[in-house]
């Protein structure tokens, strides 16, 4: 399938210190690489956000956001249909935010603001309870949990190697053992290769590579049992437990309300 190329702002400059942006889009839309002086918060209210920001890939489900600082290099991409919200902050709003590209963690204030103004379709906050609001959702963001990223990717070759493999099969259930033999490291190395580069376990890494995965998964018409084989699982609720553990929602609800939000 071809990809298709989304518009970019074309303003010089933000028309209010605080301007938000919504859109649906389809699978295989992306944004050529770009830069702008402005500083913008990339948020999926559903679906992942595969972004590539000066050379680090991001890909962030809708319990985070990728926050780019203004003038840096970023791109993305939908593998699946997302429902895109970006929060574009003017410079001197963006001084008390990370100077550098990282994941921020979303909370439900923060959540429960951008769901409102997407339904309202509030571009520019204009009205003074729109302001009070808007105000509270940069609070919100200078408070938000900074992480390097949600899954983060190595930059030794026989790491990559296995990280990439997995990513091409989420439902590999190949122990770590198995994958220390493939680059001829012992388990004890490669376990500590992983804390090292990633900051995280083998087990983490992969469970948060499923739940991506199974986001996307649940925009095709799979049956969630389906889906819970395809990540490899055993059980459908061992799956479920796990999809809720990460969404606070079960497959079947984060579905539903997918369905829902498209239809808006």
């Amino acid at each position: 399938m071809s990809s298709k190329h989304i518009d970019l702002l074309d303003f010089s400059e933000l028309p209010s210190a605080v301007y938000f942006r919504y859109a649906d889009f389809d699978a295989h839309e992306y944004a050529a690489p770009h830069r702008h002086p402005w500083g913008t918060l990339e948020y999926a209210a559903h679906g992942v956000l595969h972004m590539d920001v000066e050379g680090s890939r991001f890909m962030s489900p809708p319990q985070y956001a990728v926050w780019v600082p203004p003038q840096i290099e970023h791109s993305f991409y939908s593998h699946q249909p997302v429902n895109y919200r970006a929060v574009c902050l003017a410079p001197k709003v963006c001084a008390d935010l990370p100077s550098r590209a990282c994941t921020l963690a979303i909370s439900d204030i923060l959540k429960a603001i951008l769901k409102d103004f997407a339904a309202r379709d509030v571009k520019i906050p204009e009205q003074s309870a729109d302001q009070r609001l808007a105000q509270v959702l940069v609070d919100q963001l200078q408070r938000a949990p900074v992480h390097e990223c949600y899954l983060p990717y190595a930059s030794s070759t026989g790491l990559l190697g296995i990280l990439e493999a997995l990513q091409a099969e989420p439902g590999d259930n190949r122990p770590l053992s198995e994958w220390a033999a493939r680059i001829h490291v012992s388990e004890r190395t490669l376990a500590r290769q992983f804390v090292r580069e990633l900051g995280m376990s083998f087990g983490e890494w992969r469970q948060r590579l499923r739940f991506l995965a199974a986001i996307e998964a649940l925009d095709s018409q799979r049956s969630i049992q389906e889906i819970a084989f395809d990540m490899g699982y055993s059980t459908g609720s061992a799956f479920i437990a796990m999809f809720q553990r990460q969404a606070g929602c079960t497959p079947e609800q984060y579905r539903r309300s997918h369905l829902e939000n498209r239809k808006v």
